[in-house]
Order: structure tokens, then sequence, then C-alpha cells
């Protein structure tokens, strides 16, 4: 008790001496807000304090205000303006740092707070590493590819909405699509954050997608706040749903600076909520202010058609002949060439008459003409009876002279076949058969070449013999198989020797030759 007076001393107790008064010392709510201050900063001093930055704002008086957690609790922290250039490096949510400053507190809010003059980098935060896993690990699989990106439809039917039922960005949408194009609002409420928003937010992405009557563009949108309030639009269930959706899909999550997983599956992102409905629907104003420009455009370009071509006719008019009187220059030239007519046919006729009048005179005789050709056709015959005579007198000639010319054909003939039966028996006598019916023979090897050589052949090499007669088969000198063979002594042709270098054996087949010299 004497701890606690001490501390409050400052402020000092208000006893009281009258009724309902009690021993228990009171205070003012000012003296144990700067008592709890000053334990605070005379037990701590300065400190070092590592956790994860969230929650950070900067405000336009230059101040940074900001909270430090960790897995066991959170610290709220201020940088004042004067310190803010002096840290070293630029906070941002996510980062794990290591802050160095004093404990305070703020008695206005009774919260103590860090206030930090220097801060450095401790370490990647743990949200942003995980987060930044899930992005790499989805954009390998092509989740964020620009070809899965569907256009959005320039005038919507119906808009669908994934977002909290209670929050002002559905008023902000809403509001936006009333004023720049009214258009049906399909809502599905969801939970934006805390335990199980984002299995309801990726549930209903889905079930839009899959409504019998879906809306043509889907917002999914979300207030401002911490990294950890938007964590459920880093989920990768709500991902894989929003790159899964058959709708085209708006994400307007948070603030322009902040960025989710959401924004980068979805097919267009926006700053805002109040951007998307933008986005969504155009502005009917700027609609209607277009299609009055085209109608007026389009109606001075007609009325510009029309005039040149009224004046396009009014020359071509000009132009043109007056038909009246092209009738009557031709119903006059017409009646000119009919009394021409008329009178020229009488003339035509009469000078027709004369010429086949004068034509008549100028015609020779039936029978001079008549005789004419009857002249030409006796002559005619005559030339042909002379000639068929002549041809009948040539004819009888080569009739006569026929048995002479047949007398000389017959002396040809004899005179070839004594040439043929000459040239019969010369070739008989230089015959290779005419020399084997005198007794000598042609060797041949197997190939049917002819074997000139006694020494052409080893021993034991099988020949064929031709005769005059016929063909026999042999073999050469079987009982001296292996030995040298050489050449005849004379140098002369095989045969014609005394001996033989080699002999041929013949097969027993019928009457046997034995040993033939060769």
């Amino acid at each position: 008790m004497m701890e606690r007076e001490s501390l409050l001393s400052p402020a000092g107790p208000q006893g009281g001496t009258g009724p309902g008064s009690s021993n228990i010392p009171e205070y003012s709510v000012g003296a144990i807000s700067s008592a709890i201050r000053r334990v605070l900063e005379g037990t701590f001093g300065r400190v070092r304090v590592r956790g994860e930055i969230t929650e950070m704002k900067r405000y336009s008086s230059g101040h940074v205000y900001l909270s430090l957690k960790d897995e066991g609790g959170k610290i709220s922290g201020v940088i004042w303006r004067g310190n803010v250039s002096r840290l070293g490096m630029v906070p941002e949510n996510g980062t794990e740092v290591i802050a160095t400053g004093k404990i305070s507190s703020y008695g206005e809010r009774s919260n103590y707070q860090l206030i930090i003059d220097s801060m450095e980098f401790a370490g990647e935060g743990a949200l942003l590493a995980r987060i930044e896993a899930l992005r790499v690990r989805l954009r390998d699989e092509g989740l964020f590819d620009q070809e899965r990106k569907k256009a959005i439809p320039f005038l919507p039917r119906c808009v669908g909405v994934v977002t909290s039922r209670s929050g002002a960005v559905l008023h902000d949408i809403c509001t936006t699509i009333s004023r720049r194009f009214p258009r049906d609002v399909l809502l599905w409420p969801v939970a934006v954050q805390g335990e199980g928003a984002a299995r309801q937010i990726a549930h209903a992405v889905q079930a839009m997608g899959n409504l019998p009557g879906p809306p043509d563009v889907l917002i999914v949108a979300r207030g401002g706040g911490s990294l950890e309030d938007l964590m459920a639009f880093n989920d990768e269930a709500v991902v894989r749903a929003v790159a899964a959706c058959p709708l085209p899909v708006i994400s307007a999550v948070g603030h322009e600076t902040d960025t989710t997983l959401v924004d980068y599956a979805s097919d267009r992102r926006a700053p805002t909520p109040t951007a998307a409905a933008e986005m969504a629907v155009p502005l009917r104003s700027e609609l209607m202010a277009d299609l009055a420009h085209r109608a007026a455009r389009l109606s001075g370009g007609l009325a510009g058609i029309l005039q040149r071509q009224g004046l396009r006719l009014q020359a071509v008019a000009a132009r043109m002949p007056d038909l009246p009187g092209l009738l009557d220059t031709a119903r006059m030239r017409l009646d000119d060439r009919a009394q021409r007519l008329e009178l020229a046919l009488p003339g035509f006729v009469m000078r027709a008459r004369a010429r086949l009048g004068q034509a008549v005179y100028h015609l020779p005789a039936v029978e001079t003409v008549l005789g004419q050709r009857r002249g030409l056709v006796e002559a005619q015959a005559g030339r042909l009876q002379s000639g068929w005579e002549r041809y009948l007198n040539g004819c009888q000639m080569r009739l006569l002279r026929a048995p002479l010319r047949m007398e000389t054909v017959q002396s040809r003939l004899a005179l070839q076949r004594t040439k043929l039966e000459g040239m019969t028996r010369h070739l008989e006598a230089v015959s290779p058969l005419a020399i084997l019916e005198r007794g000598y023979v042609l060797v041949q090897d197997e190939a049917g070449q002819a074997v000139t050589s006694s020494g052409a052949l080893p021993a034991g090499s099988h020949v064929q013999l031709s005769f005059a007669d016929g063909v026999r088969q042999a073999r050469l000198d079987p009982d001296r198989e292996g030995e040298a063979v050489s050449p005849p002594s004379d140098g002369g042709v095989p045969g014609r020797g005394r001996r033989a270098g080699r002999t041929a054996s013949l097969p027993a087949e019928g009457t046997s030759q034995g040993e033939l010299g060769l």
C-alpha cells in the first residue's frame, strides 16, 4: 500500500470523511494513467522487439501507426514523423522486423504502445512467405495465364456480387451501378474474414457459376483491412474457385495498395469496389451522349447524301433532251419516209420490169444451146471410145508377152538353186559336226566352256565329251588326283601328241570306250 501511494503521490488520494466513505483510497483517472506510464517507462526503458508488421497505416501528418505480432501476442507501435526518414528501411505489412524503442502508454485510450525510433529486417514474414509460395505454385500450374482471362461483357443483364451483406462494399456497388446504368444485382452474402470465410467464398463463387440463370459478370469484393483480414482471399480453395469460374470475375479486395491471390486469378482487378462496379456496367449518360452524337452524324451524313444526289439528278435532267420535241421530230421524219416510200415503189417496179424486158432480148435460142451441148457430148464419146480401144490393145499385147517372162523367171530360179547347193556343201565342209563325225571329240568343263589345254583343269575334274551322236560325262585322271599337272612336252594342241598328259575315264554306260587320250 505504501508503494502504491508513492506512485500516486502527485495526484494524491481523495479520501472522504462524509457518509459512505471507506478506507479504500480514491484516485483520479489521470493519476492512474500517469502512474502506469511511469512504471512502464521506468521498468523497460529501451527495448528491442521482434515481430511481423501488420495493420500499418500512414497518416497525412507523416506519422506511421502499426502493430507487431508473433504467435504469442500483438503490440501496437508508432513511428513519429521525425524518425520515419531515419529508420533505414521502408516498413511494409507482413515483413518481420526488429524494432528498437521504448514502451509507453496512451492514457486517453488506456493502451500501451512501442515508440519506435529504429528498425531492421529480421527475416521474411511468415504470412507473406506462405502467400508467395502459394502464388508461385499456382502460377506454375497456369492459373494466372493471360490466355485464361475472359472478356467482361459490355452491358450485362445481371451483375453477381459475392461480399458481406452488412458492409459498406455492397452499398457502394449498388449505388454505383444504379447511378451508371441500373442493372439487376444478385447478391450471395458471405463472411469476408474470420473462421470459415474462405470456405463460404469458394462455395459462393462455384454456386454463382452453376445457377440456372447465372449473372453475366461476377464481382468478388471486400473493404480494406490488415493482411490477416484479407487472408480469406489468399486461400487456395478461393483462388482455384475464381480461376475455374465460367463467369467473368472482377476482384475488388481491399484498397488500391492491397494485393491478394484472387487478383491474379480473376479476369479483371479493380482497385476498389466502386471501380469494380464501374468496370461491370458502362455509364448510361456517356452511352446516351454517344448515341446522340452518332445519330446526329448519321442524320447529317444522310442529309448530305440526299443533297448531293438531288444536285446530280438536277444536272442529269438538265442534260436530257426535250421528250415532246424528240417525238415531234421523229413523227415528222416518219411522215417524210412514208411519203418517199409511196413515191419510190412504183418507180422501182417500172425499172425492174424494164430490166427484165431487156434481159429477154439477150437470151440465146433454145435450139442453139442444145446443138452446142450435143456437139460437146459427141466429142467426149469419141474420145472415150478411142481410149477404150487403146486399153484393150495394150492388154492383148501384155498377154502375148507373158510366156516369155515365165521362161526368164524359171531360168533365174534354177541359177539361184545352184548357188544355194554350193553354199550348203561349203557349210557342211566347215561344220564342227562334220569334224566330230570323223572321230574328234569336243571337251567342255562344268560351266560349258571349251577346254583347249590339258593344264586348264586339275586332275579329277568333271568334263563333258560331245560326240557326233551324243554327249557323255567323264572325269580327268581319276588315278592321279593330287599330283601336279605338267603341260605337254611338245607344247602342241592336246590330243595330237603320241602321249597325253592326262586321261579321262568314262562312266560305265552301255558300251565303254575305256581311257581316251586327250
